[in-house]
């Protein structure tokens, strides 16, 4: 699984028109999963996502996880993060895990982050969303699991 963590002031997440989730400080998650992923990476990603220290502690440095500062969490599904850009100008997909597979371990991730963290939220998964962002720093993180 991949998941690409932006850090922001605030952020959502709208369906036709119609917001769906609002955060404020805290993360914006997009998740990819692979055809080779399993529970134990869903598991693995979301205990990574809350622990990464990517927020400042009072002397400025990145010290502090999202549970740490009391932030809150917005996962996106996002299949094309698993994109193969290796040859060629158009991306293959082929890593990407079917639909059925990737909700599944997408849900199991929401599960294991909302276990920490309860206020986590989502967008909605296989949908046309529309996601805003104020991106604290700015700071992007990518993370694979496995890694």
């Amino acid at each position: 699984m991949r998941a690409l963590l932006q850090r922001v002031s605030e952020a959502s997440v709208s369906v036709a028109g119609r917001e769906i989730a609002r955060i404020h400080r805290g993360l914006v998650v997009f998740v990819a999963v692979f055809h080779d992923d399993d529970e134990a990476a869903a598991r693995r990603l979301a205990e990574r996502t809350l622990a990464a220290r990517i927020f400042p502690d009072g002397s400025k440095a990145m010290n502090r996880s999202v549970l740490e500062i009391g932030g809150a969490v917005l996962a996106v599904s996002q299949f094309t993060l698993a994109a193969d850009t290796r040859r060629g100008n158009r991306p293959s997909f082929g890593p990407a895990a079917p639909p059925a597979q990737a909700q599944e371990l997408y849900d199991r991730y929401v599960e294991a982050l909302r276990e920490d963290c309860p206020e986590a939220t989502t967008g909605e998964f296989g949908a046309d969303m529309q996601v805003s962002l104020v991106n604290d720093g700015p700071v992007t993180i990518l993370l694979d699991v496995p890694y």
